[in-house]
């Protein structure tokens, strides 16, 4: 397209393209804005390298000019979106990219494929969170993603609600929490469990977790408490019924004097697993496939779509997609969260009938602002990026995820938790 566009003169008009969902994946009730900060990284390393070049020029993908204009690129445009963190339902806009055709549309790809793969980790490990409720949660899920996405999926997990996780990768990058335990392989090095149990206390203290299923668990809680006194910090159960298999061993760990010793559970566990282990005594929870893949749904569904841009003399025309059950809406758009006491019940999509932003929150007093600036005029705010803007997404995920209404918070399939409602500048 940009190779086109270069040669009919239409590249360097100036475009506005939106990043946005026109629906919540598997029912969901809401999702959840994660990778905002990654892509601010990425977009300010987007560069075309000598050997990138030289691959477009010898299979003769682009013309001369073209690869004259990429080996220049940089966006000097700017973008506007939802903060990471930040709650989105179907149709709220959740990037806005302003800037020439083609500097905008290159963008495309990169930015769908870091926001489609961690928001839907995100509002996966959000509906965890919820379900979890007081009780922590690890990502465990690096074996079970390819390894760049693993680290990925662990930041937007923290983002999301969950509180540590394996990945030090994830740790060193993105100043996540990190944990872990031994695995079954530690047991069967040593000859017995009790060599295993014993090798691991010295190494790393009675504050440590156990693994007790690799052979018989009441054995295993038995030698463990044997092995590290009633001090002991944790046992960890991965196999079973895990409601009754954590039962039995809290009463068995009461029995044996060792009340202060925490229970964690892992083995395949997801959202619903999780709120169905809610009355059982569980101290906290280890998740992995099922968070890194979006618990079935390992894309947002988000779109990157053109609605508006100049024309040959330079006037501004709002553009939009008519196809049958995958159109968009056309113009800039101004988005609000409405609150009644506190509580979300409408998300306001206000269409500007010119292409400057004109709705403030002072024209919606019961609502809150949704966008902010995020790239201007080629500036990156650095503020979203790196172990700071994890951290602040964090914060914000939790704070915002307050206003949820409380049907928003089951699991099952149903309608957004609020309605989209786009309105006319002025309407």
């Amino acid at each position: 397209m940009i190779d086109a566009a270069l040669r009919d003169g239409t590249a360097s008009r100036h475009s506005m393209f939106e990043l946005f969902a026109r629906r919540l994946s598997g029912g969901r009730r809401f999702g959840v804005v994660a990778g905002t900060g990654r892509l601010l990284g990425l977009l300010r390393e987007f560069r075309f390298d000598d050997a990138e070049l030289k691959y477009l020029a010898d299979h003769h993908v682009v013309s001369r000019e073209t690869l004259t204009y990429l080996e220049n690129y940089r966006f000097t445009g700017s973008i506007t979106g939802y903060r990471e963190g930040e709650l989105y339902f179907p149709g709220s806009p959740i990037l806005t990219v302003e800037g020439t055709f083609a500097d905008a549309v290159i963008l495309e790809t990169l930015a769908l494929s870091v926001l489609n793969h961690d928001s839907a980790v995100a509002t996966a490990a959000s509906r965890m969170s919820i379900a979890a409720g007081e009780r922590p949660l690890a990502e465990m899920g690096a074996r079970r993603a390819a390894e760049r996405s693993a680290v990925a999926a662990a930041r937007a997990a923290y983002i999301a609600g969950f509180g540590a996780t394996s990945n030090l990768e994830a740790g060193r990058t993105w100043g996540i929490p990190t944990m872990g335990t031994a695995a079954h392989s530690w047991t069967l090095l040593h000859d017995t469990e009790e060599d295993a149990f014993r090798a691991q206390i010295a190494a790393l203290g009675h504050d440590t977790t156990l693994l007790v299923d690799t052979y018989d668990i009441e054995k295993g809680v038995e030698t463990a408490i044997r092995v590290a006194g009633p001090q002991l910090g944790g046992v960890r159960i991965d196999s079973g019924d895990l409601a009754i298999v954590a039962a039995e061993v809290r009463a068995q760990l009461d029995a044996l004097g060792a009340t202060g010793t925490k229970i964690t559970v892992t083995s395949d566990l997801d959202e619903y697993a999780i709120a169905a282990l809610a009355a059982y005594p569980v101290d906290s929870y280890g998740v992995g496939t099922s968070v890194v893949t979006g618990s079935g749904y390992p894309t947002a569904g988000m779109v990157y779509k053109l609605v508006a841009r100049q024309d040959a003399n330079g006037g501004w025309i709002a553009v939009a997609k008519k196809a049958q059950d995958k159109g968009s809406q056309g113009g800039l758009k101004t988005a609000f969260r409405r609150l009644d006491r506190g509580i979300a019940y409408e998300e306001l999509v206000e269409i500007a009938d010119g292409f400057e932003r004109s709705a403030t929150p002072a024209d919606y007093p019961d609502a809150r602002a949704l966008q902010v600036p995020l790239v201007v005029r080629g500036e990156i705010d650095t503020a979203h990026e790196g172990p700071q803007g994890v951290a602040a997404a964090r914060e914000h995920h939790l704070r915002v995820r307050e206003e949820l209404p409380v049907r928003a918070l089951a699991l099952s399939k149903s309608d957004p938790a609020i309605p989209t409602v786009f309105a006319d500048a002025g309407a």
